[in-house]
């Protein structure tokens, strides 16, 4: 299971977070402390894609190259940038990105299967 560390005090920067979240209107409820092992960013930016691995129900950032890996599947979206070393997660599965802000693209195959989060490019 993920764990996370509560008494980091670190800033992030949010800078896009609400250009590229244009609307949020639903969330997986209570959101999710995610599995960051392996991820090779400090930061993990609103508009990423979460995935979700089958076998362990661990929820994770898509990784930078934009793969999905065997045995996971397309969760949601990032809803604000966090710290890996503190990944608790607001997870959009319902609402609007603009991905032309995303720091990574979003591939096909997360667009397809989060069918309920319409992606522009403003």
């Amino acid at each position: 299971m993920a764990t996370a560390n509560l008494t980091s005090k670190e800033s992030i920067d949010t800078t896009r977070d609400s250009v590229v979240i244009v609307k949020n209107l639903e969330t997986v409820a209570g959101g999710r402390t995610l599995d960051t092992t392996g991820f090779s960013d400090e930061e993990i930016s609103a508009g990423h894609v979460i995935i979700k691995e089958t076998a362990t129900g661990e929820y994770k950032p898509l990784p930078t190259n934009g793969s999905l890996p065997a045995n996971h599947t397309y969760e949601g979206i990032l809803v604000a940038s966090l710290k890996t070393a503190k990944p608790l997660a607001a997870i959009m599965v319902r609402g609007t990105v603009n991905e032309s802000y995303a720091k990574y693209s979003i591939p096909a195959g997360a667009k397809t299967a989060l069918s309920l989060i319409r992606f522009i490019n403003e």
